[in-house]
């Protein structure tokens, strides 16, 4: 018996189940396609409001009793809305697999959007924001997306800005549905001890009525970087400094995650002894390498104090210039393992099996292959780290700054350190 099956519906759904039989429990739930990057920039926030107000209520479940069916069997349920997905998902027993399905899929294909309840939520998401404007170690991560994809979705922030979403209404929030969540973005996925041929059939029946429909289209993405700093009265500097990553398709795709490994991932990375282990200089700093259907970030953050930032910035840029040329076999090793190790820990969750296979559908339009994947991480070898590094350092920086700036040196001296 295979452990991962797939049935594609006439209509275009994609349901996917992975099969676990020693588990107790079931996650199951429903990923659609699209996120912030398939947004009209004049209704940023759109995607998360829709994910929100999916919960407030349908034809037969107002939003208590969504909570209560779910938790009265000790079921958690959960949703996300990222860039270019959003998901709406519940862990469970096995034995209540069907209820779990069944609600959520009142929710994706039901969802009334109460008028009161969307002024509510609407309250609550202002709030929302309101916490992320304050806490600056986020806040700093939407300004750099920002500045990497000015003028475009791909780069507008999640959650949106505070004056649509005073704007957004049921129209909206309708039109987006009708547009998007349809069953050539869908995907409905589980993992733990779930029957296929039963799971299948529930969600053939709920989806029934829903007709053929084409993939979603977004705006091809346009890197542009440059800087935006914005002082705030803070105890610590926040920054990024990054520049153009690779798309998630792209042949070197797992270099880049590896070079993001070496540089800035763990204890042992060389920024994080550098710059915290040996001169104290920071609390965090790491770096990460966001991969996109057609484009990518690769960024490195750091919080530090103000009068620090002359020192700080000097060795993070010695440390992007040196990474692509010497990193070693031991490095090289411990990354790919880092790397291995995370995909194989993921695997013990539930809820990330079936997240992993939901996106592998939908962004590579494949069936999740560990297998492949830890070989292609095996492939790595120096020269691609070196080759990857050329690509991407290459690229003009992105930098995003806010907190006590007057200590940081101009963007200008930054990028003369990145072309030495």
């Amino acid at each position: 018996m295979k452990t991962i099956q797939t049935t594609t519906l006439p209509n275009g759904l994609r349901i996917i189940t992975d099969h676990v039989p020693s588990m107790h429990s079931v996650a199951l739930g429903i990923w659609a396609g699209v996120g912030t990057r398939h947004e009209n920039l004049a209704h940023n926030g759109v995607a998360h409001m829709v994910e929100h107000m999916l919960f407030k209520g349908t034809k037969e479940r107002n939003a208590l009793r969504i909570a209560e069916e779910l938790e009265n069997v000790g079921g958690s349920m959960n949703a996300y809305t990222g860039r270019e997905v959003t998901s709406y998902h519940v862990h469970l027993l096995a034995e209540d697999t069907r209820l779990g399905l069944d609600v959520m899929c009142d929710m994706y294909l039901n969802s009334t959007l109460p008028e009161d309840e969307i002024e509510r939520e609407r309250e609550v998401i202002l709030q929302e924001i309101g916490m992320c404007n304050d806490t600056p170690d986020d806040l700093v991560f939407d300004v750099f997306s920002e500045t990497a994809y000015p003028e475009q979705a791909l780069g507008a922030p999640i959650l949106g800005r505070a004056h649509n979403i005073e704007a957004m209404n049921q129209d909206h929030l309708r039109g987006y549905i009708d547009r998007f969540y349809t069953p050539a973005n869908t995907v409905v996925s589980a993992a733990g001890a779930v029957d296929h041929n039963a799971f299948v059939a529930q969600a053939e029946e709920a989806f029934a009525d829903k007709a053929v429909s084409k993939a979603c289209t977004y705006e091809a993405a346009a890197y542009k970087g440059g800087e935006t700093r914005l002082n705030k009265d803070l105890e610590q500097s926040h920054f990024i400094l990054g520049f153009q990553g690779l798309g998630r398709h792209e042949d070197d795709y797992y270099a880049a995650q590896a070079l993001s490994t070496v540089l800035g991932s763990g204890m042992s990375s060389r920024l994080f002894q550098e710059v915290r282990e040996k001169r104290g200089l920071v609390y965090s700093i790491f770096s990460y390498h966001s991969g996109y259907q057609d484009n990518g970030t690769f960024g490195i953050y750091a919080g530090t104090g103000p009068e620090k930032l002359n020192e700080i910035i000097p060795i993070v840029c010695d440390e992007v210039l040196k990474v692509g040329s010497d990193v070693n076999e031991e490095e090289l090793a411990r990354a790919k393992s880092q790397l291995k190790a995370g995909l194989l820990m993921g695997r013990e969750s539930m809820m990330t099996r079936a997240d992993q296979q939901a996106k592998c559908l939908l962004f590579r339009n494949k069936v999740f292959d560990l297998e492949s994947l830890t070989g292609a991480i095996e492939k790595i070898d120096r020269a691609a780290i070196a080759r990857v590094a050329e690509k991407i350092f290459s690229t003009k920086p992105t930098f995003a700054a806010l907190g006590p700036l007057e200590n940081l040196e101009a963007f200008e001296q930054i990028q003369e350190r990145l072309a030495a």
